[in-house]
């Protein structure tokens, strides 16, 4: 990948969308890793620092993503807004029947939720467009909250994440957001990798998951492989959450 020409390429995707859409800027909601800084980047060079705003909403979350979430504002000197979510989760669960056996799952998957909508009342208020921050690795496998990471566009979901890595740097994304292990921060401890390994049933790295779903993509990899066998089952299994909900066609 040339990485100049495909940033040009997203920045181009961006600003014509921007144009179009006559909005009034852009929100990136940002978790402090390197997908939603590098977004954020794009934007940023897309349209102009004053056109974008970073939501930083931290929800029973680490404090290392408010400050590394800070640290990409500050570096592409665009407005931030912060706001506290904890407590509007507390009052969702606290709203379910307490005879009921929530899945930590199903609560955890509520964070992200929250956060959609909370971006999009900001967004329909001040007639923003929201940026998603989704990339091709974790859309191929389903490591995304259905209705929960979704946008008006999305600059880097066409791009795995070596790629994603590539354009930060040549964007001088801060080195502790290009460093730091990927998460999607929904409970302590966890690592998006963990999590994926844990899916698959064996451990794999980003490296080894870009390069095994290049394979998949081209078809050029080996169907007895027992491990490309999980990985082929699990991006089947996760298909429809990229797909519009089916629906009878009209008479």
């Amino acid at each position: 990948m040339n990485v100049e020409n495909e940033i040009n390429k997203i920045t181009s995707f961006i600003r014509n969308i921007f144009r179009e859409s006559k909005a009034n800027g852009i929100i990136v909601a940002l978790s402090g890793g390197i997908d939603s800084s590098t977004t954020a980047a794009l934007c940023t060079r897309a349209v102009g620092k004053k056109n974008i705003i970073g939501f930083i909403l931290p929800c029973y979350s680490d404090e290392e993503d408010k400050n590394d979430a800070l640290l990409l504002t500050k570096f592409l000197d665009i407005e931030s807004q912060i706001l506290d979510l904890s407590k509007i989760y507390d009052t969702f669960i606290d709203l379910l029947p307490k005879d009921q056996n929530v899945k930590d799952l199903a609560k955890a998957n509520l964070k992200p939720r929250i956060r959609m909508s909370t971006i999009y009342f900001f967004a329909n208020q001040m007639n923003y467009l929201v940026a998603g921050t989704t990339n091709k690795s974790e859309k191929s496998v389903g490591y995304f909250t259905k209705y929960g990471d979704v946008a008006d566009f999305y600059p880097i979901k066409h791009l795995y994440k070596k790629y994603v890595h590539l354009i930060a740097q040549f964007l001088k994304v801060p080195p502790k957001i290009i460093n730091r292990k990927s998460t999607a921060g929904l409970w302590v401890g966890q690592t998006t990798e963990g999590e994926i390994s844990d899916q698959l049933g064996f451990p794999i790295t980003y490296d080894t998951l870009d390069d095994m779903l290049e394979h998949l993509e081209k078809k050029d990899y080996d169907v007895t492989d027992e491990n490309y066998q999980k990985l082929f089952t699990l991006v089947q299994k996760n298909v429809h959450k990229s797909l519009l909900s089916p629906e009878l066609e009209g008479i």
